[in-house]
């Protein structure tokens, strides 16, 4: 019993290793420099809320051509163990300007930088390019001296790495060879100590004795958050510009006018929203799953669909190239023929001039033909040769080929086509619809008129969707009543609400699926019932014969010949009176 006992704890306990180390694993992505792909060190925060190691925001800004402008925001000592070793005598007496001193003698104008003319009276407004949301980012005259560094994201990239680095011990950095395990760690130092080290390095009596102890870290931070601008303790939050300042930052200009708490009220407010949320999404884990199901689901279609795309564009084009084969091979036909037919035409012409050379054959006979002195004989030979010789001396009188070389006629005119195939593209939805005001209203009918913008794709058929907006809200999403399908520009609806608020708005569909609403647009339906009622003439009360009261509150009949006609068909003395607060009529 004890042992099925000791085993389930050691399942237990393995599992919750298991559960441990995957969760660690899968944080790892939230610790990785997007620069360096490693994890973090020193970590500035941008102004788009993104994080960059100290060391490759210096080098990216190299890389841009700034130069000065990669200032220490944290401006920490230099610990002993990295202290060089070897430095020239005259170095060591010459004290070194400052990188912030450097700083300023660039910004004063002692300097230059791409970008700076000397003695420019505006400062460089420095332009850093975040590699996470791929903008650019402003930093302000300071550059990285002017950002905050996020000490939080290091006590966590210093948690990861204690967790995953099972048995790899921190060495003390001033021993000799070789060095045992650092048991203390000194912030102000920057250096890891065994024991009797940390008593070597902080004697009785001196102000390194002051320093106060930590465990031994591989990363040193500051003790609190200082302000980048006055090296005090940031004490405030500023809501207008959504960063943290210092006692001098309060009184400063920059934040004259702005909504400023204390760090503490804005601590346990970002806090409780903080954990609200996560709450939220732990005990939502089932649905996260769900969703991440259907994602999965969604990337398989998209592969499938992406697919069938591909190969339907691959027919369609196929399809394109088979009606330019064929009509090719009409027209290089079309051509062939009429080459043919040309050169026919030229080749008989050649012969016919042929035959009026010197020795030809139609030459050769008339010359033997002159010679016959016979006279009725010659006249009967000489009859038909005279004809062809004129119609051969007519051709070479008036000479022109039998065919014209040029097939300009057979040139393409292709522009418009060569514009539609450089047009083609995928078929878009239609744009949102522009409502027609002019045209839409509200009575016992809902009557709604609209177009398509004029260089919207074409709409196969719209989608109208209408709700009341004086009913009392429901939670969850606004219930829209639809009207699918609905052809043509205009819609009508019966039957609203009487003293009722409606929104309308509309969107178009064809084969690329559904466009975007228009604007919605709210219409006043009457606050009584409509009555529909005509006026015959045969009784006297037609339109012409109807006034309306100075108030507008009334119409009433006006006597006349046509009411004394029709006095037969009405009681004598009485005349139409209509309250218009209770009737809403319609009049021919």
């Amino acid at each position: 019993m004890a042992e099925g006992e000791d085993m389930q704890t050691f399942t237990s306990i393995m599992d919750a290793l298991v559960r441990i180390s995957t969760s660690m694993k899968n944080m790892e992505k939230e610790l990785l420099c997007p620069v360096c792909q490693e994890m973090y060190k020193q970590p500035l925060v941008l102004p788009c809320t993104h994080n960059v190691c100290q060391a490759c925001a210096r080098e990216v800004l190299g890389q841009q051509g700034y130069i000065g402008h990669g200032g220490d925001p944290s401006s920490e000592p230099t610990s002993p163990a990295s202290t060089p070793s070897t430095r020239s005598p005259r170095l060591s007496r010459r004290t070194l300007p400052k990188p912030d001193r450097l700083d300023r003698l660039l910004k004063s104008g002692f300097g230059t930088y791409p970008g700076r003319k000397r003695g420019a009276l505006h400062p460089q407004v420095i332009m850093f390019p975040c590699p996470a949301c791929q903008g650019d980012v402003e930093l302000g005259e300071r550059g990285l001296a002017g950002l905050f560094r996020n000490l939080t994201l290091e006590r966590v990239v210093e948690r990861y790495r204690q967790s995953v680095s099972v048995g790899g011990a921190i060495l003390c950095q001033l021993c000799k060879p070789p060095p045992l395990e650092a048991t203390k760690g000194c912030t102000e130092c920057r250096a890891t100590f065994c024991n009797e080290c940390f008593k070597l390095f902080h004697p009785w009596g001196t102000q390194k004795a002051q320093h106060e102890p930590t465990l031994p870290t591989l990363s040193f931070r500051p003790k609190g958050l200082m302000c980048p601008d006055h090296k005090e303790e940031v004490t405030h939050y500023c809501k207008t510009c959504q960063r943290l300042v210092c006692q001098l930052c309060r009184v400063r200009r920059t934040h004259s006018g702005h909504k400023i708490t204390p760090v503490l009220s804005a601590y346990q407010a970002l806090k409780d929203k903080l954990t609200k949320s996560l709450t939220y999404i732990l005990g939502n884990q089932d649905t996260v799953q769900t969703q991440i199901c259907e994602l999965e689901e969604a990337v398989r279609h998209t592969e499938v669909s992406g697919q069938q795309a591909k190969e339907e564009v691959s027919q369609l084009v196929r399809g394109l190239g088979a009606v330019l084969e064929e009509k090719r091979a009409s027209l290089l036909q079309a051509i062939e023929e009429c080459q043919q037919e040309r050169l026919a035409r030229l080749s008989a012409q050649i012969q016919e001039h042929r035959s009026l050379l010197d020795g030809s054959g139609l030459v050769g006979y008339a010359q033997e033909v002159l010679k016959e002195t016979d006279q009725p004989c010659f006249v009967q030979a000489a009859k038909q040769l005279h004809n062809r010789i004129a119609r051969a001396t007519e051709a070479l009188q008036t000479f022109r080929p039998a065919a014209s070389s040029s097939f300009r006629h057979c040139q393409l005119d292709v522009g418009r086509e060569m514009k539609l195939l450089t047009e083609l593209n995928f078929l878009r939805a239609p744009e949102a619809p522009v409502i027609d005001t002019q045209r839409t209203f509200a009575y016992d009918q809902i009557f709604l008129c609209w177009r398509l913008p004029p260089h919207s794709p074409p709409a196969w058929h719209y989608t109208v969707e209408f709700r009341r907006t004086d009913v009392p809200a429901q939670p969850g999403p606004a219930r829209w009543q639809r009207r699918e399908e609905v052809r043509g520009t205009s819609a009508l609806l019966e039957n609203p609400d009487t003293g009722s608020v409606y929104v309308l708005r509309v969107r178009g569909c064809n084969k690329a699926g559904y466009g975007e609403y228009s604007e919605d647009v709210h219409l006043h339906t009457p606050p009584a019932p409509v009555l529909h009622f005509f006026l015959d003439g045969r009784w006297g009360a037609s339109r012409e014969r109807l006034a309306i009261s100075k108030d507008q509150r009334a119409v009433r009949s006006v006597p006349g010949l046509p009411l004394l006609l029709a006095a037969d068909r009405l009681l004598t003395g009485c005349h139409l009176s209509v309250d218009v607060n209770r009737v809403w009529g319609l009049w021919p």
